[in-house]
């Protein structure tokens, strides 16, 4: 399924499951010997949404195809270093005293509920309403209770989200965490740009920001050739009968501004970790077919006047 400017989904349809995939995903670490992180709530989701795609991981022990197996375990390492990850960004910029949080694309990550915040601390979550309300019914009759306050803002990011965000409550003046995680591929590059400049806009000095960005092989007509092909073997590997979706087809395969050098150029201080670096790093060990993933890590801090001094 192609898209449109003003497509939207259901959490089973289109860019929504991915978010179950990556609940899957999540799951699958969670349940595994030596875990990164626990996230209790991916099971309940995957559990809630029924059989799908994104049932993959659960099915990749008994697939024959040591090609796809192979990648799974890679597309698995992917996702346990980018939560341990992200985690670690929130982590520290509570640490820095930041109590301000914003996720987009928010889909169902559970941080605002098994992340141990500080007092004080709010989460905004940004997605569209189907997917928010698919996400608080299911927790809802899981009884599951945040640990931060939490405020739920649905919308679609290519529209005023900014203008939504303040209507909400949102603090222009505050220092804010800012996630954008497992997003900028499902955007068109204008609509990436477009976002950053917005986010840089409501940030205050002092803010943080961490995403992962598709590099530049993402692109490429073998790369994407290559992610259909195997697309077509998840689907024949997960599906019962269950609903099936083509993530392949829902990135946009486009030249995109570089996210760091962007940051830099705008008063942030801004690194990216390459997804074997951060594979090494969380699981000790090389990452499978590190190649097989074509992201980058970013985090960001936006300079402050004491910054400016010092320098």
């Amino acid at each position: 399924m192609g898209r449109t400017d003003d497509d939207t989904w259901d959490v089973t349809e289109s860019v929504g499951a991915t978010a179950l995939m990556v609940a899957g995903a999540r799951a699958a670490e969670t349940e595994s010997a030596a875990p990164l992180f626990r996230d209790p709530l991916a099971r309940v989701f995957l559990d809630a949404a029924g059989e799908g795609t994104w049932n993959v991981f659960d099915r990749a022990g008994g697939d024959a195809d040591p090609e796809l197996a192979g990648h799974l375990r890679s597309l698995l390492d992917f996702f346990a270093a980018r939560t341990a990850f992200i985690d670690d960004f929130f982590s520290a910029a509570s640490e820095a005293g930041i109590r301000q949080v914003v996720i987009l694309a928010s889909g169902l990550d559970s941080r605002a509920w098994r992340l141990p915040w500080p007092d004080g601390t709010r989460v905004f979550e940004l997605d569209q309403p189907k997917v928010l309300a698919f996400k608080a019914a299911t927790l809802r009759e899981h009884g599951a209770q945040p640990t931060a306050e939490r405020t739920e803002v649905a919308i679609d990011l290519r529209q005023d989200w900014p203008m939504t965000l303040r209507q909400n409550g949102f603090d222009e003046a505050a220092p804010t965490a800012w996630s954008v995680e497992g997003l900028l591929r499902y955007l068109p590059s204008h609509a990436q740009d477009l976002l950053f400049e917005r986010l840089h806009e409501l940030s205050a000095p002092g803010s943080r920001v961490v995403a992962n960005a598709p590099t530049d092989d993402a692109a490429s007509p073998d790369r994407v050739a290559r992610e259909r092909e195997l697309t077509q073997r998840f689907s024949s590997v997960a599906s019962t009968g269950g609903a099936t979706t083509d993530v392949a087809a829902l990135s946009y395969a486009e030249t995109r501004t570089d996210v760091v050098g962007w940051l830099r150029e705008h008063g942030w201080e801004a690194s990216a970790t390459s997804v074997p670096e951060a594979v090494a790093h969380y699981r000790g060990r090389p990452a499978a077919e590190a190649d097989a993933i074509p992201s980058t890590f970013i985090s960001g801090r936006r300079r402050t006047i004491h910054d400016e001094e010092d320098s």
